[in-house]
């Protein structure tokens, strides 16, 4: 009986519009007062969990690297810097584009950092160019999909929580992916321009180039910085995320000197809101956790699963949980699905054998094309709304991207291990 009042009750939540998170609160709470358990466990479990959780630190200082970035205008050296390498090729801009997102990954960890920070140089600048807005939207969103495969990436970082796999190896296995990812865009980028057309930009010259690599040479030292300090044994994943914000303030504050006071109190701020935003979701998971575990649902999940023969591979069983994340993130917070789901399926990733840092690179990847899929897709609604362009074009556009990109990059990752693997078992990883 209680566990039908916990699943109607969640269900009602969410149908009436509000946060999944309040969702999870009200429906446990009911759970637990139906099962005779003092309600204090709520709050036991949520101190708990969040005080052993050290990696979850890394989350709030990552958001803030990415804030200070975009407020004090680093973004714009970063684009200056790979439109002085790449503008003069036919389309170029859309070239820059995706260079300056993975460039940026290295720094912010999250793709609506990207796309609504330096997505709004790069679509004003595209626009300027001649380069119409459906083209600049799509290219805009399809690239901000790197930002969190390539390290450091929060979505990695909470999957590591959940999962307990080892943050740095995650952040490694990302690497090769990414990098897949941006030169698949590319390869459309250049199909496209050639297509319609698309604009040269200026060639610049060698000094031009050179003044700009100078410029935006303390920027791009920033993922070296992090990444030296991680796997050269420097500091931890959590402390480097400590490391790289405070350089990132050292950066705007004092060697660009792009950001005020004023400026950096609203980016503390909304930090905070950030921050206390995913910080309810995970409380929230928290105890929805504890309800999951003590009804044996992921026990329930896979038996299904089973019976369905859809563990009798590990490549069947990543198609359908694939499939099943691509459904969800139609219609779901991207953060819900990671702190609902994953839970609920990694008793059965483990138990087919499936290694666990290479399903939290594919998971991240799935995760970060739900943010281009509409109707829940984010990045479509902010680039339009950046752009004026209208979303149902925007949406066109990124169907050029969808299925020859990020599907393909998506299966390439999912059964071929040994391009998430590589590099982790380069540095030790055993599994």
């Amino acid at each position: 009986m209680a566990v039908v009042v916990w699943m109607v009750i969640f269900v009602a939540v969410f149908a009436m519009g509000y946060p999944i998170a309040l969702g999870m609160f009200i429906s446990s709470a009911f759970y637990l007062l139906l099962s005779h358990v003092d309600l204090s466990l709520l709050m036991d479990m949520m101190v708990i969990k969040f005080e052993n959780n050290f990696i979850l630190l890394a989350v709030p200082l990552f958001i803030f690297t990415a804030k200070v970035m975009n407020a004090g205008k680093v973004t714009d050296r970063i684009f200056d810097f790979t439109r002085s390498a790449l503008g003069s090729l036919r389309g170029g801009l859309g070239y820059v584009n995706i260079a300056a997102s993975i460039i940026f990954a290295g720094m912010s960890g999250s793709e609506i950092a990207d796309v609504s920070g330096l997505g709004t140089v790069e679509i004003k600048a595209m626009k300027d160019a001649g380069y119409d807005g459906a083209f600049s939207c799509a290219v805009t969103s399809a690239s901000a999909t790197i930002g969190p495969i390539i390290p450091p990436s929060i979505p990695m970082v909470v999957y590591s929580m959940l999962s307990g796999a080892s943050v740095g190896y995650l952040f490694l296995g990302g690497f090769i992916p990414g990098f897949l990812l941006g030169g698949a865009l590319m390869g459309v980028v250049y199909v496209l321009s050639v297509k319609r057309n698309y604009p040269r930009g200026e060639k610049v010259s060698f000094r031009q180039l050179l003044r700009n690599s100078v410029k935006a040479f303390p920027a791009l030292i920033t993922p070296i910085l992090l990444l030296y300090g991680i796997y050269g044994g420097v500091f931890t994943p959590t402390e480097s995320a400590g490391i790289v914000a405070a350089y990132a303030l050292i950066l705007s504050l004092f060697v660009y000197r792009t950001l005020g006071l004023k400026e950096l109190y609203k980016v503390i701020i909304d930090t905070v809101v950030s921050t206390g935003y995913i910080s309810f979701f995970i409380a929230g998971a928290f105890i929805f956790g504890y309800v999951v575990a003590r009804e044996e649902i992921p026990t329930l999940i896979t038996n299904v699963f089973i019976s369905l023969g859809l563990t009798s591979s590990w490549w069947i069983t990543l198609l359908s949980v694939n499939v099943l994340f691509l459904i969800l993130g139609c219609f779901f917070d991207v953060t819900a699905i990671q702190l609902i789901i994953i839970p609920i399926l990694l008793p059965l990733v483990k138990s087919v054998g499936i290694d666990l840092v290479h399903f939290g690179v594919i998971t991240s990847l799935n995760l970060m094309i739900a943010l281009d899929t509409p109707p829940y897709g984010q990045t479509g609604f902010i680039t339009a709304a950046i752009s004026g362009t209208p979303l149902n074009e925007v949406v066109k556009e990124m169907l050029l991207y969808f299925v020859p990109c990020e599907i393909g990059v998506l299966a390439l990752v999912t059964y071929v291990p040994d391009l998430v693997l590589w590099l982790p078992r380069l540095a030790g990883y055993a599994g």
